[in-house]
């Protein structure tokens, strides 16, 4: 079974076993294996031949809490059906940045 790397990966886990294990120079094995000294020098410093996870620890949400979604409401029905949907849209642009609205507010967005 073949090892799933991604696509910026330089070197597989048996490469990396190699480099914890050699006692030879950083710039050698970097000469070695076609990869920067500075690679070779990060595998030679950690303990597990894995890689690190990526991107964020903790994912922020991209859905509007019930408060968020009172605003929108609110705002909606202050503004009156005199606004367009994509002027309260824009208006909600600080407070709904990469989030999604739920399907109340999406349907009453939608009815003005």
């Amino acid at each position: 079974m073949g090892q799933v790397l991604h696509g910026s990966a330089t070197t597989t886990e048996a490469i990396r076993q190699a480099i914890q294990h050699s006692q030879a120079s950083l710039r050698s094995l970097a000469r070695r294996y076609g990869i920067n000294p500075k690679t070779v020098a990060k595998w030679k410093k950690r303990s597990s031949v894995t890689g690190l996870p990526t991107g964020p620890s903790k994912p922020a949400s991209t859905v509007l809490s019930i408060e968020e979604e009172a605003i929108v409401v609110a705002l909606g029905r202050h503004s009156g059906p005199l606004r367009p949907p994509h002027d309260l849209r824009q208006s909600l642009q600080p407070v709904a940045q990469g989030r999604r609205l739920g399907s109340s507010s999406r349907s009453y967005i939608k009815g003005l």
